[in-house]
């Protein structure tokens, strides 16, 4: 008997195309193939009963979730507990996100992150190293006693690092890291993306020029786009280069800017959807702390007394939906920003973002409504309403 299943009953998105009357055959984690005509008989059938089979989410900056945050203590189990919350929610690969903190702390989360490939926690993919090499002046949540400048140790301890973790990607202000260090970076095969700056249009572009090719949730914590500066924001959306996170929840970016930088980025790279996630995913806990600091739940915000965001109380379905139906995106465009633009972001488009013959089969299940039906990752089913 074969161990290969199909799945059958529901309309397939394969990332480019939609496809009726169709089953996805799936075989030892792996998508076999869009089968257009009968099943073969020794292939067990999983009838769907409707809905639409889509590529899994893939999000990029993970705080948190489950009612922990990496930065609560870098560990393998801090690291599956925050992957297992947002399984739910149709993220089948994500990069936990350490915001800037101690140096002993970013040290824990990279052994955290080499523990996690080696013992190949579900759903984990990389690591995302969020600072501390950042601009006061643009710090958001991050506390600016931990801001501090890239060392040479820092420089070495990411290198070796990305020799154990699939995806290292770490955020940057340009104006702060030389770009001898941003080379060094990403001849090494580190994504480095920009964010926490207040860096010019200029500065910006020559970190694109030493390597880097990604920006942190686009407008949030970065130089806007002026008539006469066109700052980070500016340089975005004019490079083809540069990629982009997007916190799409409607509080950290006005719909019209979203909708305005959406259209007017420059191809190849494309602006792709991120969580900013904290503890609060798949919780219903309405305040935690962060370096010490209280965050307050409340209304959709996560904030600090003074009102400042401190991360997303958002899930990547919720900002699937939003892009679609409060900026009027095609939906096979809003769940392409989801899965595969951040795949291609992350140079692994070749193996994820797609339900094509020899991707791995992270798919989810979609109601109608666009709510998230099961989940399965490397074949597995890991989760079903």
């Amino acid at each position: 008997m074969s161990t290969a299943f199909a799945l059958t009953g529901a309309e397939i998105f394969d990332g480019e195309n939609w496809h009726g009357d169709s089953a996805l055959v799936i075989d030892q984690g792996i998508v076999k193939d869009i089968a257009n005509s009968d099943v073969p008989a020794d292939i067990r059938r999983v009838e769907l009963n409707g809905g639409k089979l889509v590529p899994g989410f893939i999000d990029i900056q993970v705080n948190g979730g489950g009612g922990v945050l990496l930065n609560d203590g870098p560990s393998v189990d801090i690291i599956r507990t925050i992957c297992d919350a947002h399984f739910a929610f149709g993220t089948t690969a994500l990069l936990p996100t350490l915001i800037t903190d101690t140096p002993q702390i970013t040290a824990a989360a990279l052994a955290a992150g080499k523990a996690a490939a080696q013992e190949k926690v579900t759903g984990f993919i990389g690591l995302h190293i969020e600072g501390p090499h950042l601009s006061i002046s643009h710090k958001g949540t991050h506390d600016p006693q931990l801001i501090r400048p890239m060392e040479d140790a820092d420089l070495i301890a990411l290198i070796e690092a990305v020799q154990e973790i699939p995806v290292l990607l770490t955020t940057v202000a340009p104006e702060t890291v030389p770009v001898d260090k941003i080379r060094a970076m990403a001849d090494a095969g580190i994504i480095v993306s920009l964010g926490h700056s207040g860096a010019t249009y200029e500065v910006a572009l020559a970190a694109k020029e030493a390597g880097a090719t990604m920006a942190t949730h686009l407008f949030n914590a970065m130089s806007q786009l002026g008539h006469r500066s066109p700052g980070v924001v500016g340089a975005v959306l004019q490079s083809g280069e540069l990629s982009a996170g997007l916190i799409a929840d409607g509080f950290h970016v006005d719909k019209a800017s979203m909708a305005i930088a959406l259209r007017a980025k420059q191809g190849p790279s494309k602006i792709f959807l991120v969580t900013d996630a904290m503890s609060t995913i798949g919780t219903d806990i309405t305040s935690f702390t962060l370096n010490g600091r209280t965050i307050t739940r409340a209304g959709g915000r996560l904030t600090l007394d003074d009102g400042t965001l401190a991360g997303a109380d958002l899930d990547m379905i919720s900002a699937v939906r939003f892009v679609h139906r409060e900026l009027g995106l095609p939906l096979d465009e809003a769940l392409r920003m989801a899965s595969l633009y951040p795949a291609e972001s992350l140079r692994i488009d070749h193996h994820y973002g797609r339900l094509a013959t020899g991707y791995i089969a992270n798919i989810v299940h979609l109601d109608d409504a666009l709510g998230v039906n099961q989940v399965w990752i490397d074949g597995d089913l890991h989760y079903a309403r």
